[in-house]
């Protein structure tokens, strides 16, 4: 049995449904298999990525187009990307900074999506005088792979895509919205204060439901050591978000990884306000907080806690080099110039253009809540995007 849906979320169609169904009973099934009851990493991990029935690993329409004609766009939800080429192109000349600083050639993406942003990126490094990029790409879903290979056919061998993390790299890595999709453990604080690990179980009816357990030692160690107890307090913490910014301490020789995703430093992530945590699900444009809902079909994501990810690399050997609110980064690094090359003679075509740009720098929509952090190695000279409003003391 599925358990009612939020309110206001769109009706479902018949093939959608059954999928849904399908992914479901996978997910009892792992619940059955681990004794009844799932850490909700776990549960997310299956929810997005199980092989076939995962939101990411289904062949489901994810990333919705910008240009809808006015009418709700395909996909969930909309990236910056898919907003507006301006940033891949101003994305692009922080990416020319790192290579021409390091010597080196190659641009490494994580979860390219559409393409767009791998698209957009090669163009402007192009124009740049870059032409002889290289662009890796590592996606673990086989559907956005195949619309990206159609989509940048055009540049030939220069994009290549990975099985796996590589073994060594050098140049510019970049990872948009890709931490908010990793699974996260969710906890509770008991009214003993103590740290309960929050997992998944299967009510009578056959539906999911919460059930609190006392977390692992290392679980609770790691949630007391960034916040104070607060008895009937919920949140995340991405464990796994941190071990893949330690992996890249191991593989990232030389350059440096622009991380852009929506979130908070910790002082402001474990705000005590902040009690019910951050976790988000999106399903056909439309926001909500039960990951329950539709499993297979919906995104769920948590947003991202920088001073968690910033000591990561710190503790991998790699430099901090900067952190700031998406629309500093995207004005440091060029965006007004390339706003200011925009003929403004046709009316329309320069308000189709500038609109979707306000989305990304207004603070009530993208420009405050996304963040960008800079890590690397070897890095010798500051990077433009953090020139002013750097906010690497509030990590």
């Amino acid at each position: 049995m599925q358990r009612p849906a939020p309110a206001n979320l769109p009706p479902l169609s018949p093939a959608a449904l059954e999928h849904s169904g399908a992914a479901a009973a996978h997910l009892r099934a792992a619940i059955a298999s681990n004794g009844g009851w799932l850490p909700f990493d776990h549960w997310m991990a299956e929810a997005l990525y199980a092989p076939g029935l995962g939101y990411y690993a289904a062949g489901n329409v994810k990333l919705a187009d910008a240009d809808d004609g006015g009418k709700t766009p395909a996909g969930d939800f909309v990236t910056a990307p898919q907003l507006t080429p301006l940033f891949a192109r101003t994305l692009a000349r922080q990416a020319a900074e790192v290579l021409r600083q390091t010597d080196t050639h190659t641009v490494l993406e994580f979860g390219a999506g559409t393409g767009a942003l791998a698209e957009g990126v090669l163009r402007e490094l192009d124009s740049l005088g870059l032409a002889g990029t290289r662009y890796l790409i590592l996606e673990v879903s086989a559907d956005l792979r195949a619309r990206q290979a159609e989509r940048l056919a055009a540049f030939g061998d220069r994009v290549q895509w990975l099985d796996a993390l590589p073994n060594a790299f050098s140049g510019c890595v970049l990872a948009n919205e890709v931490l908010d999709a990793m699974p996260v453990s969710l906890f509770a604080w008991s009214d003993a204060g103590q740290v309960q690990e929050r997992g998944v179980a299967v009510d009578a009816d056959g539906g999911f439901t919460w059930e609190d357990r006392p977390a692992p030692a290392a679980l609770a160690a790691a949630v007391a050591a960034r916040m104070p107890a607060l008895p009937g307090y919920v949140s995340e913490i991405n464990l796994q978000g941190e071990a893949w910014i330690a992996a890249m301490g191991n593989w990232l020789e030389r350059g440096a990884a622009l991380l852009v995703d929506y979130g908070f430093p910790r002082s402001e992530y474990y705000h005590p306000q902040r009690a019910g945590g951050t976790l988000m699900c999106h399903l056909r444009h439309h926001a909500h907080g039960d990951p329950f809902t539709a499993p297979g079909l919906q995104d769920i994501t948590a947003h991202v806690d920088f001073t968690a990810m910033a000591e990561a690399a710190l503790e991998a050997g790699m430099q901090v080099l900067g952190y700031t609110s998406q629309a500093r980064f995207l004005m440091n690094a060029g965006l007004m110039d390339l706003l200011a090359g925009l003929d403004p003679s046709d009316a329309q075509a320069y308000a189709q253009a500038v609109a979707p740009v306000q989305k990304l720098l207004s603070e009530a929509e993208m420009g405050e809540l996304f963040k960008v952090l800079a890590i690397g190695r070897g890095m010798t000279a500051p990077l433009s995007g953090f020139s002013r409003g750097d906010r690497l003391g509030k990590l």
